[in-house]
């Protein structure tokens, strides 16, 4: 059992920062009772954590592969607690904010070294079986927040979310410091300060405007210029990776459309697996009438779908082609997320959207864990954290436009249903129905039109969460066209294998040389003597002749 406690480590931390990304929405209320926060505050106390995650991962992910992975993982672990511990004793709602925001710098040490300490802690048939469990709770986490946070908040005071923290992550460090190890030295080159800080304000812009969007809409001028603030740091960002040596993130990966399907997998997958469900919260809650723990149980069909998929079948998915597994994840998230649309209609209640979560799970379950093993194999072991950091932030950006999208497709569906039905101020109304408000628009109207407006936002409530889960299944679909058409193997890929290689029909990845220039990278699909989905870290041996870097 000894084997496994670095797989524990590292679960440990991503669970605490998976979960703290929704654990926080049930004790809103609570929190404007103790804090007298304003809405704006609640919304970034929520959006604080995620705006940190978002802009750090990349930065944070290329720091680590100098200074070493368990150090930065200890070290987010560390300061992880200490702002737990703040946000718990915050008095006023400025506090919490910034230890919120503080928190998500330590989430994002935490989660941009996973993949590396899994690379460095197992190998062959045990590295398929870690990745399948990390998937398993990286898939179930986000359920289990909203589960958590109200079984905190009701039974004992909502501080209580955030000082649970502390003993996971006491526990997590001492972990570390005994059972992990990095696959490397600390390497001896000078940190990419102007590319972290062009990336960073680049990320960070582009998230914020998508909150700013999601609250004020497309119309608000500050919308616009965050984002063209973002493009052009962006460009710069571009303009400073070219010409440094060691840069931040290799721009030359993308060159390689398979790591652009890795990327795209990671945007596109949060974005239809997981961004709907902020807004089936809200009909349940504000609409429904449904408590905040009865409205996050609905989402264990997913969980533990995930779950189930990620740890039972972990170590064969990583024996398969990850072409076809991916592509086959993302087509059961679109399936079940036109399954919700397709049984929430009318007067539909709760349990309409049970059978299409459970869809859904079992395609996240399929994609996350390979999604970290097959990123992993386009850079040597050294630059672990950089290729970690590049799909997470994917999938924080992908959850980050999801929300905007579809609070914007939730809110228009709403007001044209409203609209149809003559109710006042439509466009007023919609916005308060995506924004979880209905109760408050129902108990602000004259008693004498009091039903018929509670029928009308009951209506457009459905029809909103009804387009916004058709939207984001057919983006699952369109994902899964996409990301096959991008990874399928390479002609050169199916070339015989040599002679003397024994008949193993396992996929593998081809591992490459850490220098930059004459990187060697491909997923190859021939049978090869090593039946094993990455490589050994730290070995440079390739058991048969590397195949030429795709460019098309």
């Amino acid at each position: 059992m000894r084997k496994w406690l670095p797989l524990l480590t590292v679960c440990l931390g991503t669970f605490m920062l998976l979960v703290d990304v929704t654990i926080v929405n049930v004790a809103l209320p609570d929190l404007v009772t103790d804090l007298e926060a304003s809405l704006t505050a609640l919304q970034w106390v929520i959006d604080a954590y995620a705006l940190a995650l978002a802009a750090l991962l990349l930065g944070v992910g290329s720091i680590a592969d100098i200074v070493g992975h368990r150090r930065m993982y200890v070290a987010g672990l560390l300061l992880f607690a200490v702002s737990s511990l703040l946000c718990g004793l915050a008095p006023n709602p400025e506090m919490l904010i910034a230890a919120r925001a503080v928190q998500g710098v330590g989430a994002a040490a935490m989660f941009a070294t996973t993949f590396a300490l899994l690379n460095s802690s197992y190998s062959g048939r045990d590295r398929g079986t870690a990745y399948g469990v990390w998937g398993a709770v990286s898939g179930a986490s986000s359920a289990v927040g909203p589960i958590l946070g109200g079984l905190l908040t009701e039974g004992v005071s909502w501080r209580w979310i955030f000082f649970v923290n502390l003993p996971v992550s006491i526990a997590g460090i001492a972990l570390c410091l005994l059972v992990l190890r990095d696959a490397h030295p600390p390497r001896r080159v000078r940190v990419d300060l102007g590319g972290i800080v062009t990336f960073t304000g680049a990320a960070g812009g582009v998230t914020y405007a998508l909150i700013r969007a999601n609250e004020d809409g497309w119309s608000d001028l500050g919308v616009w210029a965050l984002l063209a603030a973002s493009a052009v740091l962006l460009a710069a960002f571009a303009g400073v990776e070219t010409r440094i040596r060691e840069p931040l993130f290799d721009l030359t990966l993308l060159r390689d459309r398979r790591f652009v399907a890795v990327l795209l997998t990671g945007l596109l997958m949060t974005f239809a697996a997981f961004a709907a469900f902020t807004y089936t919260s809200i009909w349940m809650q504000s609409v429904l009438g449904m408590g905040p723990l009865a409205a996050g149980l609905t989402g264990l069909p997913l969980s533990a779908a995930a779950f189930a998929v990620s740890a039972g079948l972990g170590r064969l998915l990583h024996e398969r082609r990850p072409d076809r597994v991916i592509s086959a994840g993302l087509l059961l998230v679109g399936l079940g997320a036109l399954l919700v649309a397709a049984l929430v209609h009318g007067s539909a209640r709760w349990g309409a959207v049970l059978p299409g979560f459970a869809v859904i799970g079992l395609g996240v379950g399929l994609v996350i864990p390979i999604l970290g093993s097959v990123s992993m194999s386009f850079v040597p072991p050294q630059r672990g954290g950089m290729a970690a950091g590049a799909v997470n932030t994917a999938r924080q950006l992908g959850y980050a436009i999801g929300i905007a999208v579809l609070g914007n497709v939730f809110a228009t569906r709403a007001h044209d249903i409203l609209a149809e039905r003559d109710v006042p101020q439509a466009a007023q109304v919609a916005h308060a129905v995506a924004g979880g408000g209905a109760r408050q628009v129902l108990q602000s109207s004259p008693p004498p039109a009091r039903e018929a407006l509670d029928a009308a936002v009951h209506a457009a409530a459905v029809s909103g969460v009804q387009l916004t889960f058709a939207v984001a299944g057919a983006v699952g679909v369109v994902a899964a066209v996409l990301v096959a058409y991008l990874m399928r193997p390479h002609p050169a890929d199916a070339a015989p294998a040599p002679a003397a290689a024994v008949p193993a029909a396992a996929p593998a990845v081809v591992a490459q040389s850490p220098a930059r220039g004459d990187r060697e990278e491909a997923i190859s699909t021939a049978p090869v003597p090593v039946p094993v989905p990455v490589p050994v870290p730290g070995s440079q041996r390739q058991d048969h002749a590397p195949v030429p870097e795709s460019t098309d």
